[in-house]
């Protein structure tokens, strides 16, 4: 999800939930503690240099039991941030704590955000020399053939 989608869906709704990868709620009372700008320069297995940006937003819960993050309130977040940033219009991963800190790209269904796991990836498979997946068949759905082999007819 880009910043410019997160902000038009906030002007629509008036609770923020979010959902992570398994159907379980964020708790209600969460804070959205950090927006920020990363950039990731590296260079990949295959000697590419790269540049990759994001916007992360981190969310936080805490025993403040009684908080509640309005849409109106992350609207008005993220416009500070956007200024004082310079944002721009990229894709938004958001943090958020599991048995570590987990990083998730984001999605809006049925008035949830929902978390979606990341997954690393090989960038240079040719040249690492990871095989491009085969695509899985199904012998039913091969054709039949109806010619027939007989014995010194060379076709066997």
């Amino acid at each position: 999800m880009k910043l410019s989608e997160i902000k038009d869906i906030l002007q629509t709704i008036d609770k923020v939930e979010f959902l992570l990868p398994n159907g379980t709620p964020v708790p209600p009372h969460f804070h959205v503690t950090e927006i920020g700008k990363i950039n990731k320069h590296y260079i990949d297995c295959g000697g590419e240099v790269r540049n990759e940006s994001v916007i992360n937003f981190q969310l936080f819960t805490a025993t403040d039991y009684d908080h509640r993050l309005s849409a109106h309130k992350l609207k008005s977040i993220v416009g500070l941030s956007e200024k004082a940033l310079d944002l721009g219009n990229t894709d938004i991963e958001v943090e958020y704590q599991g048995d570590t800190i987990g990083k998730y790209s984001l999605d809006f269904r049925n008035g949830y955000f929902h978390l979606i796991n990341k997954k690393t990836d090989c960038l240079a498979k040719d040249k690492c020399g990871i095989p491009q997946e085969k695509p899985k068949l199904r012998i039913s759905s091969l054709p039949i053939s109806t010619s027939t082999c007989t014995p010194g007819s060379g076709c066997c």
